[in-house]
């Protein structure tokens, strides 16, 4: 996926009309104005701010959540019915949109009353009369079945031996060991600093990213970093938001979602609840604080994930443990993953071009970094790097955190330290296998 496409995530066959619209997760606001991505300006990319409209009543975005879901099945894959490349006219891709297409209508009309003056609302009724058009949709007819309540996780069927009680299906990692006679695999991801991104290749890039970019997509987990200058003019940028989206798991979880911002780094989900919600397996999400506005930690059991998110020195930190099933369980259209392939070329940054503020010197940055890092490793370099980029001593405090982080997340500890020559230079000739596709492609889900 080119670094020019939008990062965000977009509602296919809805994308001229509600998908292109860009969406706040934290309070399901639609801003009416410009779109949101790697070539639009910065201010643009930021979800929230001025222009935005809320709506805590108006259930839209769940219309606009069950339509996406309903017609997975349409989108590439190998799909004959695939909307892409279908034109105007009938075959059973139109077919199988139309009937979308109309439980999509009798959705917003029956929260119509709730919606009166919803800009959103509006643009959704508008583009699906303008959608039933193009595809020459009758309004009576069908309509598509309900969507299904979240991913299947692979091999989450009961064990059927005589005697064996099944395994908790949101117990990944019991579960895992009970099916396939041996502990899950796990991998790492971190995103640091200014910002660097430690994939899960063992690839260590130092990054532009300025704006919305994902660190992970895929049929389990959305993640969102994004990054403003760390001073006007300047290339280096450090993250000042982040997006997290636990997606709705059959029985274990309802669709939580976590949002995090400087000096905003709140020990619930953004709909005040620290769990996974009602659901059976509701307790195989949990969220807790170490250090109040300044360490939270999630744990998922159901898919063996645990994220710990730091703010130090006016950025925020990523960093994640995650099972190799899931960071694998994605289709090809989500191709734009830090986390998965590193940041695109265009936006790496060379750590021999440097543009220092304040009064740090290279032997001083050196010393400070030191002290805490005493091998002369990728979290080094990096620290030295933010040092001198940002003139602010505390920098040193987030590389040391990211290697405490990867000493206790790395299944591997002999890939802790990754010596780099460069910074916009993979550090290691280790890859992951190919990432297995997944038939469910989950663009976006914001339920309230």
């Amino acid at each position: 996926m080119p670094a020019g496409r939008s990062p965000q995530l977009e509602a296919q066959g809805v994308g001229n009309a509600v998908g292109a619209q860009p969406i706040d997760f934290q309070t399901c606001k639609v801003k009416m104005d410009g779109k949101v991505g790697g070539s639009s300006a910065g201010k643009n990319r930021n979800l929230g701010g001025p222009g935005w409209i809320a709506y805590s009543q108006c259930k839209i975005l769940r219309c606009n959540a069950e339509y996406v879901s309903s017609t997975l099945s349409l989108r590439g894959g190998g799909s004959p019915g695939s909307l892409r490349g279908g034109g105007r006219g009938g075959g059973v891709g139109s077919s199988g949109l139309c009937r979308a297409l109309r439980s999509y209508a009798l959705c917003t009309r029956r929260t119509a009353r709730t919606c009166r003056g919803d800009l959103a609302f509006h643009s959704a009724v508008h583009g699906i009369e303008d959608l039933m058009i193009q595809h020459n949709c009758s309004r009576q007819g069908p309509t598509a079945p309900p969507p299904p309540r979240g991913p299947v996780f692979p091999g989450a069927g009961p064990i059927r031996a005589s005697g064996s009680p099944a395994p908790d299906p949101c117990d990944y990692e019991g579960r895992f060991s009970r099916l396939h006679r041996q502990p899950p695999g796990f991998l790492h991801c971190a995103s640091f600093g200014d910002p660097h991104v430690r994939t899960f290749h063992h690839h260590f890039h130092t990054c532009r990213v300025q704006g919305a970019w994902p660190l992970l997509d895929n049929d389990f987990l959305f993640v969102q970093a994004t990054s403003s200058p760390v001073a006007l003019g300047a290339n280096a940028t450090t993250t000042r938001k982040l997006t997290i989206i636990f997606k709705n798991m059959q029985e274990c979880i309802d669709q939580k979602v976590y949002q995090a911002e400087v000096d905003n780094l709140p020990a619930a989900f953004e709909d005040g609840s620290i769990n996974g919600g009602d659901r059976p397996g509701g307790s195989s999400l949990s969220i807790r604080t170490a250090n109040p506005g300044s360490h939270v930690e999630i744990r998922a059991a159901y898919i063996g994930t645990t994220i710990i998110i730091r703010q130090t020195a006016g950025q925020l930190s990523f960093s994640i443990r995650v099972a190799e099933d899931v960071a694998r369980a994605f289709s090809a259209e989500q191709d734009l993953q830090l986390c998965v392939g590193g940041c695109p070329p265009s936006q790496r940054l060379s750590r021999s071009v440097r543009s220092r503020r304040g009064t740090i010197t290279m032997d001083t940055a050196r010393q400070l970094c030191k002290e805490g890092l005493p091998v002369e490793d990728a979290y080094f370099h990096s620290c030295v790097f933010d040092v001198l980029i940002s003139g602010d001593p505390n920098f040193t405090v987030a590389a040391q955190a990211a290697l405490e982080d990867a000493r206790a997340f790395l299944p591997d500890l002999e890939k802790l330290h990754l010596f780099p020559s460069d910074a916009g230079v993979p550090l290691s000739s280790a890859t992951l296998p190919p990432p297995l596709l997944s038939g469910l492609f989950v663009l976006w889900l914001c339920i309230q």
